[in-house]
Formats: structure tokens, sequence, C-alpha cells
């Protein structure tokens, strides 16, 4: 962690001292509640800089707030769903959380990917299969979230363009018509 123009560096600080108090608040209300562990990370640092380590929470309860809200800050929430509750869990995931920036799934059973793909087809505005989520990025990500993450569209795509027009449709026939029938109408 460090100054971004050092490319050395993997992360930067937050952006402000307000994200950095809001962020820090999920973290220390993380480490004093009962059900939630603590299991990388945790570090806040915001006298040089808002610095927040990346932070890694294990919840018991699936709808713990870190697992239902967006932070927009390192701090990732896990969640260990029994092994034999699969399509569950996946109804769990879809209807936790009015946000869908985005999502992944990681599973070497090719059916259970289909299943999540499925399931979880309006649970991110960007979903990841087997792959890291990076989330979307200017330039190489055609949209944004779904739900309440977004407009489903992002700058620097063809599709925020569209937003701002009035699309239309013109046809020209260089061959015009002699008669009000088609030619399926023809007499015989």
């Amino acid at each position: 962690m460090g100054d971004v123009a050092d490319f050395r560096n993997f992360m930067g600080a937050v952006i402000d001292q307000k994200a950095f108090d809001r962020i820090q608040e999920y973290i220390d209300r993380a480490k004093k509640d009962s059900g939630v562990k603590l299991l990388a990370g945790g570090g806040c640092k915001g006298d040089t800089g808002y610095f927040i380590e990346p932070t890694l929470l294990q919840a018991e309860d699936p709808k713990y707030r870190t697992m239902c809200e967006e932070i927009f800050g390192p701090v990732l929430s896990l969640h260990v769903y029994p092994e034999n509750r699969w399509t569950e869990t996946l109804t769990l995931v879809d209807q936790t959380s009015p946000y869908s920036l985005t999502g992944a799934v990681f599973a070497q059973d090719r059916r259970a990917l289909v299943e999540a793909d499925h399931a979880l087809r309006h649970a991110a505005g960007n979903y990841y299969i087997n792959d890291k989520p990076t989330g979307a990025v200017v330039g190489q990500q055609p949209f944004g979230g779904a739900r309440a993450s977004g407009t489903n569209d992002k700058a620097g795509s063809v599709l925020n363009l569209v937003r701002w027009v009035s699309p239309r449709s013109i046809k020209e026939n260089f061959n015009p018509p002699k008669d009000y029938k088609y030619p399926f109408m023809a007499d015989e």
C-alpha cells in the first residue's frame, strides 16, 4: 500500500476522509460483533492519507451488514455455506441485497456454474466465472452494476451514449411500391 504513482504498490488510499471514516466504522463494528471473525487486515491509518488495509471478514450470518451493503473499500466479507445447500445458497445470494455491482462464482463442477449463472442472472452487473472480480473498468467493461448499484451502463461505452440520444430507425426503399397490395396478394 502506498502512493499510486509508485507502481510497485498494489493499492493506494481510499478517496477521502469521509470514505475512510465510513469504512473504518464497518471494520470497527465487525471487530466487536459476535458471529464475525476478522481473518486478515483490519488496520486503518489516516495520518498521511486514508489507508485501509485489505480486510477479510467471515460472517456466520449471511445477512450480516457487510454481506449486504456496498462498502466501496478494501473489505471482503465471506460466509461459509453448508456444502449440501448450494441451490438454497444461490437463492440467498440473489435475494440478500438490493445491490448488484460485481459478483463471482468459483467452481470446478460445470453444472454448478451453469446453475449459478441462471440463478444469479440479476445478481451482478459484472459477473465473473472462475476469475477475480475486479469490478467494472471504464473502457474495458461495457456497463456498470444493476439494481441499486447503477444504471447498467458505464462511461466509455457505446451503451452510455445511447442514454443521451433518441435513436430512430430509417428505412429507404429504392424500388418504391406501385400498388398497395403485397406480392402474395396478387390477383389470380
